[in-house]
């Protein structure tokens, strides 16, 4: 039994009569009369009472119309899920995400339009740090990622940037230089830093390191922080100054301000991380909305 067969069926149970039936359905008369006798042998019994104007369902043929119709409903509803999955439009989309990208408003914008946009998309988020974020994409555990470089886009990863945000220093709330409305390397050469360098040695903070090195700053490490957040949260405990992306900014506790830091060299890098091979429609879709509201 195929669901043509059950189609020829309904149609005909509908027009009580094997010409109009052939007409809608696009055939002709005797084949369809030849599926119909098919179907009836296969379920066993007659479905229909023939007369001389036509076809009536008989007890049998009303209980099999109501089951018919029903496989029907469901395998077109199977076959427009598959579809709306294939277009990215339902399913699951797990993202992931350091710390500091929920404080960045572009990141934050993009999740907020891509749930208008794809209401029936459930989006899982993880957490982590961006070289934890990458191996975890690389090994299909999460779909997409926004994370900061540098790292290794080897392994069939793709990287598109969001966003370059100038770096800020953070300093505990009634510091000298808090006083000042911008800040040099050479301001800082007496602090103790607190860093939030990555398991690898390299990243984001490696690369201010070594930016201040090349403007003539030994800076001073007092303390290794996790993560971003944690390191601002040092700082207000008083155990030294930070350099962090701008949009941490909306990270307030007591007892911190920021200032501008001019500094020649690295810029707070935020994107997109995906498989480049086969990233999934809905990663693909997030992908697209990033690039759509970056051209505006």
């Amino acid at each position: 039994m195929e669901l043509r067969h059950l189609r020829y069926f309904v149609v005909t149970a509908e027009a009580q009569h094997f010409t109009r039936a052939a007409e809608l359905l696009g055939m002709a008369q005797p084949p369809l009369s030849q599926q119909i006798r098919q179907l009836e042998q296969e379920v066993g019994t007659p479905l229909f009472d023939r007369t001389g104007r036509g076809v009536a369902l008989n007890d049998a043929g009303r209980a099999f119309l109501v089951c018919a119709q029903d496989i029907l409903q469901r395998a077109d509803a199977a076959m427009r899920t598959a579809r709306r999955a294939a277009r990215g439009e339902v399913g699951e989309l797990t993202l992931g995400f350091t710390e500091s990208a929920s404080f960045n408003g572009v990141v934050t914008e993009l999740i907020r339009q891509y749930r208008e946009r794809y209401p029936e998309v459930e989006m899982t988020l993880s957490q982590g740090d961006s070289e934890t974020l990458v191996a975890r994409l690389r090994e299909g555990a999460i779909d997409a990622a926004f994370v900061r470089p540098p790292f290794a886009l080897e392994g069939g990863l793709a990287f598109t940037q969001l966003v370059e945000e100038p770096l800020v220093v953070a300093l505990p709330l009634g510091h000298a230089l808090a006083r000042r409305k911008r800040l040099a390397p050479a301001d800082l050469a007496r602090e103790h830093f607190i860093l939030y360098s990555r398991k690898s040695g390299y990243g984001l903070s490696a690369d201010i390191m070594a930016a201040c090195r090349q403007q003539g700053l030994s800076p001073r490490i007092g303390q290794q922080a996790p993560q971003l957040s944690s390191a601002v949260n040092l700082v207000a405990a008083g155990m030294g100054v930070a350099i962090v992306p701008a949009s941490l900014r909306h990270l307030r506790p007591d007892g911190v301000v920021y200032r501008p830091f001019a500094l020649d060299g690295p810029r707070a890098v935020l994107g997109l991380a995906l498989r480049q091979h086969a990233p999934g429609a809905r990663a693909a879709n997030l992908l697209a909305l990033a690039r759509e509201s970056r051209s505006r």
